[in-house]
């Protein structure tokens, strides 16, 4: 016989493919095979018969089955069911206890056949198991489509090419597509709302190295619900068969989105009051209105929106009353983003003023008192409706899609509105964000109000200051002077120090520089009737000394008021000063030619002090020669020692040798002045005219 003819190539269709290695089943049912003759005896035996009766094929070939392996009471039996299979051809199956070799009865599981062969003879063959080990097969199988059908884990099984063979409910349910949407698919052709290409690299590699992944942690969206983020713990296996070989892929997926929205949940709670808490410590740091107002949009940006400005109602910066109004003119006093470009048009130019129509966000904002929020922008929106009209096609770009405005209040008083945008990068505003950003509002609020407060009242307090210095006089015989007032960086701290520069008889000046100790309005007002009272007794053409004594008789009706001051008459035709000091600081005197240097003059007692004389010292003074009044927040700080700010202080002065006192005084100012000193400045700087 040919191999052809063996194969029988030329009867059939072709062979399915190579063989492939057993499954384990088999050899865990350990099944039987008997063959009977058409008289009962055993023709055949397998080594599993063996096992499963326990006689050898010696012992059972050529005897009677019946004889052999059952009871005698089940004789009769046996041979009725032999003799119904081999004369109709149907096969029989059930469980019958047989005798074993060593006297024991088990039941067994039979499935019986008739055979015929070529030449027309009858065969009976009988397979057989132990019956308990079918029973637990089964209850093992019945379990698992239980298990697979009703549990809530969604479950699939996916062969070597990470195609679906199987899901469960539960998976169909989760993924939002039937079984039969799945069957025959691979993972990235069904996952299409995941990143199905990503999946299927960690299965393969769960399939390469056998290692389970297990509890892995997806978020994103399916067929079933599309619009919303869902969460889910995936576990990967590889499936082998008793002998080790892979049969696929079993893959469980736990929805776990509603621990996943509670986690976020508590994780937007503590981001909440860590933004509030963040706020509380960065906004209203100070008391500048506009550093204030930057504070506040900084804060926001980008935990709680990607674009924020702070809006301010321009009456409620001139200081006037704010009510509510269709419309009004607004000043943006800060704008933050998170990505600058595009989004620097949020809302107008920053300390310009601009009018805001009614239907405006921010203005139905304020007039409300109410927060007003749009989720998502669209095309029906009205022109200029949540931002101004001409920034539409900038915010466009950048992705805004969402609006909220949050009006400020503080005090029962409407400031003006925190306008939020957020871009394609973060989702809408939600009732959750509205209420942060209402928080934030209201505190930020009262922080702007105390600036808005602060400014009015330190603008006040110098404007008063301002108004009681005098203009320095056009000319004084034989004398350059130049003089400047800087005031202190806090409203608390302006107002007491003065200069003044007055012309005498007999062509001779007084100067004069003081600085009433305390500040604020108060501190102005006094230091206006010292100056007032200075240049009073200056009229009288008295020394130094005596005018210090006037106006330290003069202080003693004034409650609680202590003044340093420094006062010097000048005599061009003598060339020489005359200078008492009450407590003050020394002038330094530049001479040309050399550095500047501290005149070393009797201190006295401050203003106020009473009872304590004042002496005058002659200095010479000639033309050329240069004369420094100051106050003592020129040159003290709480870090720096006072010598070493005096050293610094002669230093600048003596680097303005050849310079005007106007360009002295810059000089100078600039050398030992800080921005937002702690202190006001008065300083006095006088040339002898050549």
């Amino acid at each position: 016989m040919g191999r052809a003819e063996f194969l029988g190539a030329d009867q059939g269709p072709a062979a399915a493919g190579p063989a492939v290695p057993p499954s384990g089943l088999l050899d865990l049912l350990n099944v039987a095979a008997v063959v009977l003759d058409a008289e009962g005896r055993v023709v055949f035996w397998s080594p599993q018969a063996e096992e499963l009766f326990g006689y050898t094929p010696a012992e059972a070939l050529g005897e009677f089955a019946a004889r052999l392996m059952v009871h005698e009471e089940h004789w009769d039996e046996v041979i009725r069911l032999f003799g119904a299979v081999m004369e109709s051809g149907i096969g029989w199956a059930g469980a019958f206890p047989i005798r074993h070799k060593d006297g024991s009865t088990r039941l067994v599981e039979f499935r019986n056949m008739r055979l015929l062969n070529d030449v027309g003879e009858s065969y009976a063959l009988g397979l057989a198991t132990d019956h308990a080990t079918v029973i637990q097969v089964e209850r093992d199988v019945a379990l698992s489509a239980r298990l697979v059908s009703q549990s809530p884990i969604g479950l699939a099984i996916l062969d070597p090419d990470l195609r679906y063979l199987s899901v469960n409910p539960a998976l169909e349910r989760i993924h939002g597509l039937t079984a039969a949407e799945h069957l025959g698919r691979r993972v990235r052709d069904v996952l299409t709302f995941l990143d199905g290409v990503a999946i299927e690299r960690v299965m393969r590699q769960v399939m390469e190295t056998g290692e389970p992944v297990v509890d892995r942690y997806v978020v994103g969206r399916t067929h079933a619900d599309p619009d919303h983020d869902h969460a889910w713990s995936v576990s990967y296996h590889r499936l082998e068969d008793s002998g080790g070989r892979m049969l696929g892929m079993a893959d469980s997926v736990i929805d776990i989105t509603e621990r996943h929205r509670a986690a976020a949940e508590v994780a937007a709670a503590r981001q909440r009051l860590a933004l509030i808490a963040k706020a509380s410590a960065s906004v209203g740091t100070t008391l500048g209105l506009e550093q204030t107002a930057r504070e506040l949009a900084d804060v926001v940006v980008p935990d709680l929106a990607d674009v924020a400005a702070v809006v301010v109602l321009d009456r409620v910066l001139d200081g006037r009353s704010a009510p509510g109004a269709a419309s009004g003119r607004f000043r943006s006093l800060a704008v933050s983003a998170a990505h600058p470009a595009g989004t620097e048009h949020a809302a107008g130019p920053l300390e310009e003023a601009a009018a805001h129509d009614a239907d405006r966000l921010i203005t139905r904002s304020i007039q409300t008192r109410k927060p007003v929020v749009v989720a998502h922008t669209n095309h029906r929106d009205p022109p200029g409706a949540v931002h101004p009209e001409e920034a539409t096609p900038f915010l466009a770009a950048a992705g805004v899609h969402s609006y909220l405005a949050v009006p400020l209040v503080a005090r029962g008083e409407v400031l003006g509105a925190l306008d939020l945008k957020r871009t394609d990068a973060g989702g809408p505003f939600t009732e959750d964000d509205v209420f942060l950003a209402g928080e934030l509002a209201a505190r930020a609020a009262v922080s702007i109000d105390n600036a808005r407060w602060y400014q009015a009242q330190r603008q006040t307090a110098l404007t008063l200051q301002r108004s009681l210095l005098p203009d320095p006089p056009s000319y004084l015989p034989g004398l350059v002077v130049a003089c400047r007032y800087q005031p202190a960086g806090a409203v608390g701290e302006i107002g007491g120090d003065w200069f003044d520069a007055i012309p005498l008889q007999g062509e001779k000046s007084a100067l004069v520089v003081g600085d009433v100790m305390g500040s604020g309005i108060k501190a102005a007002a006094t230091m206006g009737q010292l100056r007032s009272a200075s240049r009073a007794f200056a009229e009288l053409d008295l020394a130094p000394a005596e005018v210090l004594r006037h106006l330290d008789h003069l202080t003693e009706g004034v409650e609680q008021t202590i003044a340093t001051c420094i006062y010097c008459v000048y005599d061009p035709h003598r060339g020489e000063c005359q200078i008492c000091l009450a407590g003050h600081l020394p002038p330094a005197l530049m001479r040309p030619g050399r550095a500047a240097e501290l005149l070393d003059l009797p201190t006295g007692a401050p203003l106020g002090v009473g009872g304590v004389p004042f002496e005058t010292v002659t200095v010479p003074f000639r033309p050329g020669d240069q004369l420094a009044l100051y106050t003592d927040g020129l040159v003290e700080t709480r870090r720096d020692p006072i010598d070493a700010r005096l050293d610094t202080l002669l230093d600048a002065l003596t680097a303005t040798h050849g310079r005007s006192p106007e360009e002295a005084c810059d000089y100078v100012l600039d050398a030992l002045r800080p921005p937002g000193g702690e202190d006001d400045v008065a300083l006095l700087i006088t040339r002898g005219r050549s």
